[in-house]
């Protein structure tokens, strides 16, 4: 990962950057401290967190877990042969590990997060592991005030609740108003021809926040919490967001499943994934 100023984009759920952790737990280690060798923005790393500043902003990478990608049926416009020739020059083979991430993040009285990850929406194993990154970051779910969702799919979204039940109860949940309402009409699933389970999913996740009035529809973009601003990019999504925060004239933007295999779509950015409503 490369800090840049002024201006820094980090990717959110699955993106295929890297590895991340393979510990079998990650039962809130004391974060080992790193050298400030990078403009003096990195404070500390450790399993599962990764913790930097943007300005007066304390920003850590929370890893949510992996999950197994068959990149022959998601990926649009290459052939299976291409993509595992593709593939190999960087050492993977397909089905590929994709990392599910969120970001916190410290920031003028409030604590944030960008996206919260699958929940349990996508079985054992795969993602889910949010709550934990959270612990080993000290951050409880009740301290978090406010939640930017980049877009309402499933590993985005799916951690907002746990056995029906909210799991953020301070929060307020900042989501593009054009992805609630096409993901809250579950005739707009035939209508796309993509699966339909992001609908129930989605109602499984945001309609308790919904019931509680703790959600607020971005249909504009503009300022959503002091400091950060969102600009809606659809195309992924009929409401996808981009969040853009600023300290000290210091930026960092944050951007949700514009590439799912990076090994794949950096040399060919012409190859487009089955999500994508448009």
């Amino acid at each position: 990962m490369m800090i840049k100023k002024p201006f820094t984009i980090l990717p959110l759920a699955l993106a295929l950057l890297g590895p991340i952790s393979s510990s079998p737990g990650l039962a809130a280690p004391t974060p080992a401290a790193v050298p400030d060798t990078i403009a003096g923005t990195v404070r500390q790393t450790a399993p599962a967190i990764y913790r930097f500043t943007i300005g007066d902003a304390q920003i850590t990478a929370l890893s949510d877990g992996s999950v197994p990608l068959d990149l022959h049926q998601l990926l649009r416009g290459v052939s299976a042969q291409t993509i595992d020739e593709i593939l190999a020059r960087s050492f993977l083979a397909n089905p590929a590990e994709a990392s599910i991430n969120a970001y916190l993040i410290d920031f003028n009285g409030r604590r944030i997060l960008v996206d919260v990850g699958a929940g349990d929406l996508f079985g054992l194993g795969n993602g889910g592991r949010l709550l934990e990154a959270l612990a080993a970051a000290g951050a409880a779910p009740e301290t978090i005030t406010d939640i930017l969702i980049t877009h309402v799919h499933s590993d985005h979204s799916g951690g907002l609740t746990k056995a029906g039940k909210i799991v953020f109860p301070r929060a307020t949940v900042y989501a593009g108003g054009a992805d609630i309402r096409f993901f809250s009409d579950v005739a707009n699933a035939a209508k796309s021809g993509i699966d339909k389970r992001f609908w129930t999913q989605t109602e499984q996740t945001l309609t308790p926040y919904v019931t509680a009035g703790r959600v607020k529809p971005i249909d504009t973009d503009g300022e959503v919490v002091p400091g950060i601003r969102a600009e809606l990019q659809p195309g992924h999504t009929p409401g996808t967001a981009f969040y853009t925060l600023t300290s000290k004239g210091q930026s960092i933007v944050f951007v949700g499943d514009v590439i799912h295999a990076g090994a794949v779509q950096f040399p060919r950015p012409d190859v487009t994934i089955t999500f994508d409503v448009r």
